[in-house]
């Protein structure tokens, strides 16, 4: 179907939201939102407000009108309760991938300064080309890395490019240069052994996991670095959960699938992780505030994003 929506002014998209059911109090206000965040924007945390039908075939359609008695506002602190969310979860991710960061320099930095250069430190997976691809994960990867050090502005990288022209750039400094993604196509290419280690510093039971884990970790720094929408999206990296009895913190988590796949599964990692990371950390504190605010509605609420009732009472959170 071709695309044929017309062009809307701010004051038609106010118009056309109020024609859709949508209670608006104060229309200045509605439209400096309007005008500052976008449309299209704001529709995504519309979305849970709208009413919905069954058709002949019990297939779940959502229409343009809202539910009855939803506000703009509403949806403007759905938006704002998730902005805070977005910041408290990069606050934690930052700490834990400039640990993970050390964590993989000093792994693969005993072996030399190059050892992430050399096949017999990685796995194997790592550095096969698969069937239907010309090149292997590790070469991609490796590619990658090395633009970044021709071309990276970072005061050290100039400094080493100018020093040590002949050098690559050992694997303490080149970690420096690897964003979270990055950074965990590495974790994810590394010997079982080495992983293992890894594991250790973290409290995490398996490779599995750790590299599951931070692959999640991964997706959600995405989403909140290009500011989307995050409190109610699915994970498309189910992580892994440890097996019940392993890592009881988790067994609440294991038990129910549908926690499993959204952000509450993510938080938990961060807090577990964090607990190694930064022992006195208040974040766990921080992020309960930000779950306090989230807004007061009959038709949406922080199950949809995962959270049981009794979070706050499980040990991990305690």
């Amino acid at each position: 179907m071709q695309y044929s929506k017309p062009y809307l002014t701010v004051d038609q998209q106010l118009e056309l939201l109020r024609s859709r059911g949508l209670k608006i109090d104060d229309d200045n206000k509605a439209k400096e939102y309007l005008q500052r965040i976008g449309y299209y924007r704001l529709s995504a945390y519309g979305f849970p407000f709208r009413q919905s039908k069954a058709d002949v075939y019990g297939v779940v359609q959502t229409l343009d009108q809202f539910k009855p008695d939803t506000s703009f506002k509403n949806i403007t602190d759905l938006y704002a309760f998730d902005k805070a969310l977005r910041l408290v979860i990069l606050d934690a991710i930052e700490r834990i991938e400039i640990s993970l960061r050390t964590e993989v320099a000093l792994t693969l930095g005993a072996y030399g300064p190059n050892a992430h250069r050399d096949g017999q430190f990685l796995d194997r997976d790592f550095l096969n080309v698969p069937h239907h691809r010309t090149n292997s994960p590790y070469d991609e990867w490796l590619s990658k890395l090395d633009e970044k050090s021709r071309t990276s502005k970072e005061e050290f990288a100039v400094h080493f490019r100018t020093k040590y022209n002949q050098s690559h750039m050992p694997i303490w400094i080149a970690v420096e240069l690897l964003d979270f993604g990055p950074l965990s196509h590495l974790l994810s290419g590394m010997r079982n052994q080495d992983l293992i280690k890894i594991c250790r510093s973290y409290n995490v039971p398996t490779p599995i996991e750790l590299k599951g884990w931070i692959k999640t970790l991964s997706f959600v720094r995405n989403v909140c670095a290009h500011h989307s929408r995050l409190w109610n999206k699915a994970l498309v990296n189910q992580p892994p959960m440890p097996r019940r009895g392993t890592v009881p913190d988790f067994d609440h988590v294991a038990t129910s699938p549908y926690q499993s796949k959204r952000i509450y599964a993510a938080l938990c990692i961060m807090r577990h992780l964090l607990r190694t990371v930064n022992p006195r950390t208040k974040w766990d504190e921080r992020l309960k505030q930000v779950i306090e605010t989230f807004p007061d509605s009959q038709y949406v609420s922080p199950k949809t994003a995962g959270f049981p009732d009794d979070w706050k009472d499980q040990n991990l959170w305690r």
